[in-house]
């Protein structure tokens, strides 16, 4: 008992050592893990992406250089599937469009090519570039949709280089601009649409409206949106809980994250944002792991400010990541130092609580066989006892009949040998139905079975296909074929006993059980074995 106690307060004091550890890492795994799983699957969404890109390109190269409207329609589904994902060659079809473009003589396309052009140099971190592109477009040459794309890239491009500067001076103006600017495009989307709300929410967001921007936010995340939709909404809005709810946004930047992946979009902040927010709340390994993803996503589609802004931040988390290493280390070594003494101690307590398991191993295997051999005694014995109590009575019953019957019939006899009535006597006998009473007694055998083992139909038809199964007509209780096998379940095996109480063949009986047999799931003595274990009613 005393050795009992040393393990426990051992193993105790392990797990006190271990419990900090494993809650911090725990508390936020589950969906952390998620994204990390969904980090391992990249490729296999690039794959898709790209599959759906070599399909598309092939498309336009077997495209007739005369149908210039297919090669723009092809040429323009390309870009839409480059523009997020890379950007060198986002570039090469968003000038192919204008190059088409011009060779129609379409100013309209021309204008729409060059918004192509300017949300990638946007996405790429190139300000001037943008504005000057921007600037070239002539606004009332374009169709509703791309002059709402057109606004939309004036109001990001405000916004992001107000958020750049970050500065008293020019900022401020930038984001009048940017203000100005959405207003138009919310102007121009359709109420309700996936648009209209964002681009709400995300001007509420700017000017410090939040609890406006959260509920246009909430509201968008209950439509139907696609990955990227849904990707952009999560990871704008987490920018409301920045300083008062860091769990709040650690969930929504991780469901970007995801979004972001499973869309293969690669220009993409919520893996940077979501590293920031992990360092800050002392997570500096998972924080470490996804900037260095950011990093590949941000060099893989070529997004110069992303880089930038994201090498800023690795060196601080790199540098925090290898403290919490060093200290992971000594904290380790630690513990591997008090593992070691508690070892030799739980080895000589090992030693002697195994000597004494050993023993009680003994008598415990002893006692579970007996007990077991007790509880199946006892429970054959109660069924057996149960079995012959209504059988018992059931052919008391029958006896007791039959002697009234017999009684009956030989003062009959008797009288009518005394009158000397022949004939009446021969009458007499042949009223006697040998075919009812044994009818009569298989019908009082039958219920009395079902009584006793009343599961035994199902039972038994539960080893058969359901086309093979036995089921007894409206009137029976019990068929031939069942009653064989009920018999059986009595304990009446012999074939030559089974076959007296049918009145039937020794071999009709050996026929009709083997048929039976070979139409079951199961076979031989393991399907006598399932018979045999049909259990009697539960208070047997």
């Amino acid at each position: 008992m005393f050795n009992r106690y040393v393990l426990s307060l051992l193993c105790w004091t392990l797990v006190t050592l271990a419990l900090p550890q494993i809650n911090i890492a725990q508390s936020k795994a589950p969906l952390i893990e998620r994204l990390k799983q969904e980090i391992a699957n990249k490729k296999k969404y690039d794959r898709q992406k790209e599959a759906l890109i070599g399909s598309l390109k092939k498309q336009l190269q077997n495209t007739a250089k005369t149908n210039t409207g297919r090669s723009l329609q092809i040429c323009d589904a390309i870009y839409e599937l480059y523009r997020s994902y890379q950007y060198d060659s986002a570039y090469v079809y968003a000038n192919k469009f204008l190059q088409l473009s011009e060779a129609a003589n379409r100013k309209d396309l021309i204008h729409e090519a060059k918004l192509k052009i300017a949300f990638i140099l946007l996405s790429s971190g190139l300000f001037k570039e943008t504005f000057d592109n921007l600037k070239s477009v002539n606004a009332k040459l374009l169709t509703d949709s791309a002059r709402f794309e057109y606004y939309s890239l004036l109001t990001r491009a405000n916004y992001d280089l107000a958020a750049f500067n970050s500065d008293t001076h020019y900022s401020p103006g930038y984001n009048t601009s940017a203000n100005k600017f959405i207003d138009s495009a919310i102007a121009l989307s359709k109420p309700g649409s996936y648009d209209f709300e964002y681009l709400s929410g995300y001007k509420a967001l700017k000017n410090n409206e939040r609890e406006l921007a959260e509920a246009t936010f909430n509201a968008l995340l209950k439509q139907k949106l696609t990955q990227h939709q849904y990707a952009i909404a999560t990871s704008t809005l987490s920018n409301l809980y920045v300083n008062n709810n860091p769990q709040k946004r650690t969930e929504l930047l991780i469901n970007a994250a995801i979004g972001d992946i499973k869309s293969s979009t690669k220009e993409t902040v919520a893996l940077l944002w979501l590293s920031e927010q992990l360092y800050k709340d002392g997570n500096s390994k998972d924080a470490y792991d996804f900037l260095q993803q950011a990093m590949v996503d941000a060099e893989f589609y070529g997004a110069r400010l992303r880089q930038l802004q994201i090498s800023t931040v690795l060196p601080i988390v790199a540098a925090q990541q290898l403290n919490y290493s060093e200290t992971e280390r000594t904290r380790f070594l630690t513990y591997l130092l008090i593992l070691t003494v508690l070892a030799a101690v739980v080895i000589v307590i090992t030693i002697l609580l195994f000597k004494q398991y050993k023993a009680l191993q003994l008598q415990e295997k002893v006692i579970e066989d007996k007990n077991a051999e007790l509880k199946s005694i006892n429970s054959k014995l109660l069924e057996d006892a149960k079995i012959k109590e209504d059988y018992i009575g059931y052919f008391f019953d029958s006896i007791s009949s039959y002697i009234s019957k017999l009684e009956k019939l030989k003062h009959s006899v008797d009288t009518k040998l005394t009158l000397k009535k022949y004939d009446d006597i021969r009458s007499t006998i042949n009223d006697i139905n040998i075919k009812k009473e044994r009818e009569r007694l298989f019908y009082t055998f039958d219920h009395v079975f079902l009584k006793i083992f009343p599961n035994f139909i199902s039972s038994f038809n539960a080893l058969f296909e359901e086309k093979d199964q036995i089921w007894p007509r409206e009137h029976e209780a019990l068929t031939t074929d069942l009653r064989i096998f009920a018999l059986m379940r009595l304990g009446i095996t012999d074939v030559q006993a089974v076959a007296n109480i049918l009145e039937y063949t020794e071999k009709t009986i050996y026929v009709y059980k083997m048929r039976i047999k070979a139409k079951a799931k199961i076979h031989g003595d393991e399907f006598d074995h399932h018979i045999m274990s049909i259990k009697a009613v539960k208070n047997v």
